[in-house]
C-alpha cells in the first residue's frame, strides 16, 4: 500500500504508461547470447562493442526512468509532497517505484535500483539530469546544445559530459520547470529567457524554432564560497602589489570599470573589489540577474525585470538606476552596463557618487572607452564626440581588464588609469600589465605581472586618504 503521499484511488486510477518488460538485471548489462556462430570481430569493432552495450543499457534505463516518472506523477499527491521532508519523499518514491516495477515484471540489480531512485527524485523535485552537474563543485558552467550534448566547463576548459536528456520534450520540460518557478515563460512566441535558479545560478535558454538543432541552455553556476582578493592573489590572477593598489583605489572612492569578455571573471573581480568598501557606506546594486555577493551590512539589491506576456511590467536597469539615485546611495554598483543606462551611470559617477563600479564587455581598456561611446550613441543622445569623451574622462578613473587566456586561466591583464583629455582624445596610462612570454609543451601560458614604471596619477590622493603606497610597487619586474 502507498502512504499518505499517494493520490486517492480514484485519482490514481489512470491507464499507466507502458513500461518495457525486463526479465532480469542481466538484460540491462549484457546482450542476449547469440544463437548462430559469428565471425570474430576486428580490433575496432571489439573496442566499440562495450561502448554500444553501455549506450543501449543507458537508453534502456532512460526509457524505464521516463515511464516511471510519468507513473509517479499519476500516483504522487504533489500538494502533500510540499510538506514532506527529503527523507520521506525519497522513501515514498522508492516505495512507489518498487511497486510499479514489480507490477511490470522488471527486475533490477541493487546498483541500478539506487541510481534509478536518485534520478527519479531529481526528476520530481529538481532539474532532472542537470542535478548531478549542479551539485558538482568542480563545474563552473553547464552548456546544453540540444538533448544529446551537455558540455561543462572545469578549470576554464570545456568538456563533453556523459549527461543526456531522453529527447527534446524532456529538455523543454526541464526548461519550463525552471522559468515557471520565477514567473517567466518560454515558447515559440517568446523563444529566449533569462532566469535565476534557487541557488542563485544564472540561467539562459533559447528554444526552437530559433534554436535550430534543439534547445540551447547556458547555466553560470553560483559560487557558494565567494572569492576574495587574497584568493585571487593565491590563484595567480594578480599580484600582491596590484591588490594593494586596487585596495587604495576602491577605498579612496575612484570610479572603476571592470572590462572583459564572457567568462573572463568580471563579476568575480567586482565582488573582490567590493570587499574594500567600508562597512559604514550605503551601497545599492543593480543587476539583470542578482549575482553579486557583497559582505557589507548596508546593501540594497535591485534586479531588473523583463516585460510580461502582454508586453507590460518591464523594469529596465535604467529604471532601477534612476530610482537608486533617489535612495541616498554612497556607492552604486551596476552588475553590467550594456545599454542606455550608461548615461545615468556616468552622470551618477560625475555627481557625487564617487566609488561607483560596473562591468562592460570589451577586450582592452581602450576598447572599453570606445564601447562606452557606442552605448551613449545607441541611447539616442546627440552630443559632439568631444563632449561624450569629456563626460567619460571626468566620470571614470580606472579600468581593470580581466581576461580568460587560451589555457583556461583567468588573469587581471591590465590596470589602466584615465587621466583626462588631450585635445579630442581621452588620455590613459597603464600602471600594471600581464606580460606573456611563451607556452609550455602542455600549452600552459608562461608569463608574469609587471608594473609599467609609471607612477599612479592618483598617488597624492592615495596619500591624503592614508594609503601611502611605496614607490617600489610601480617599478617594472625584472625577469631572466
Amino acid at each position: 500500500m502507498f502512504s499518505k503521499y499517494k493520490k486517492s484511488a480514484s485519482a490514481a486510477r489512470r491507464p499507466a504508461m507502458p513500461v518495457p518488460h525486463m526479465n532480469d538485471a542481466a538484460e540491462l548489462a549484457q546482450p542476449k547470447p547469440a544463437v548462430t556462430m559469428r565471425r570474430p570481430m576486428d580490433g575496432a569493432a571489439a573496442r566499440a562493442a562495450p561502448h554500444d552495450k553501455e549506450r543501449k543499457r543507458r537508453e534502456r534505463m532512460g526509457e524505464i526512468k521516463q515511464d516511471l516518472h510519468r507513473a509517479l506523477l499519476d500516483n504522487l499527491n504533489l500538494a502533500a509532497l510540499e510538506r514532506a521532508t527529503e527523507a520521506e519523499l525519497r522513501a515514498e518514491i522508492s516505495a512507489i517505484a518498487t511497486e510499479i516495477l514489480e507490477e511490470k515484471g522488471i527486475v533490477l540489480n541493487r546498483e541500478d535500483r539506487m541510481t534509478l531512485n536518485k534520478e527519479l527524485y531529481d526528476e520530481v523535485t529538481g532539474l532532472g539530469p542537470l542535478e548531478t552537474l549542479l551539485q558538482d563543485d568542480t563545474v563552473n558552467d553547464i552548456l546544453v546544445n540540444g538533448p544529446r550534448q551537455v558540455f561543462v566547463e572545469r578549470d576554464g576548459k570545456l568538456e563533453l559530459s556523459d549527461v543526456t536528456f531522453k529527447d527534446e520534450r524532456h529538455l523543454l520540460r526541464i526548461i519550463d520547470k525552471i522559468v515557471s518557478a520565477v514567473g517567466r515563460r518560454v515558447d515559440e512566441s517568446n523563444p529566449y529567457v533569462d532566469a535565476r535558479l534557487k541557488d542563485g545560478s544564472r540561467f539562459n535558454a533559447m528554444v526552437p524554432p530559433v534554436a535550430v538543432d534543439g534547445s540551447l541552455v547556458s547555466i553560470r553556476k553560483f559560487k557558494k564560497d565567494k572569492l576574495g582578493i587574497d584568493d585571487l592573489v593565491r590563484f595567480g590572477a594578480l599580484t600582491e602589489e596590484m591588490a594593494a593598489y586596487l585596495q587604495a583605489a576602491v577605498a579612496t572612492r575612484l570610479n572603476i570599470i571592470v572590462s572583459g569578455g564572457t567568462g573572463s571573471g568580471k563579476t568575480t573581480t567586482l565582488n573582490a573589489l567590493s570587499s574594500f568598501i567600508d562597512n559604514a557606506e550605503r551601497i545599492l546594486t543593480i543587476e539583470d540577474t542578482a549575482e553579486l555577493q557583497l559582505q557589507q551590512i548596508h546593501v540594497g539589491r535591485m534586479e531588473s525585470r523583463p516585460p510580461n506576456v502582454e508586453g507590460k511590467g518591464e523594469v529596465s536597469p535604467r529604471d532601477c538606476l534612476k530610482n537608486a539615485l533617489r535612495m541616498r546611495p554612497d556607492r552604486i554598483i551596476v552588475g553590467e552596463t550594456r545599454g542606455e543606462e550608461v548615461i545615468d551611470m556616468l552622470q551618477a559617477m560625475n555627481t557625487g557618487h564617487d566609488g561607483s563600479m560596473t562591468t562592460i564587455h570589451a577586450n582592452s581598456a581602450r576598447d572599453g572607452v570606445s564601447r562606452l561611446e557606442n552605448m551613449i550613441a545607441m541611447a539616442g543622445i546627440e552630443m559632439p564626440i568631444k563632449a561624450v569623451r569629456s563626460q567619460i574622462a571626468s566620470a571614470v578613473n580606472l579600468i581593470v581588464q580581466a581576461s580568460r587566456l587560451q589555457d583556461g586561466s583567468r588573469r587581471m591583464t591590465s590596470i589602466t588609469e584615465i587621466t583626462g583629455m588631450e585635445g579630442d582624445v581621452i588620455s590613459m596610462q597603464e600602471v600594471f600589465r600581464y606580460q606573456r612570454v611563451g607556452l609550455t609543451p602542455e600549452n600552459k601560458i608562461i608569463g608574469h605581472f609587471t608594473a609599467t614604471g609609471v607612477r599612479s596619477a592618483y598617488a597624492e590622493r592615495f596619500r591624503m586618504w592614508g594609503y601611502d603606497l611605496p614607490a617600489s610597487i610601480y617599478e617594472p619586474t625584472k625577469v631572466g
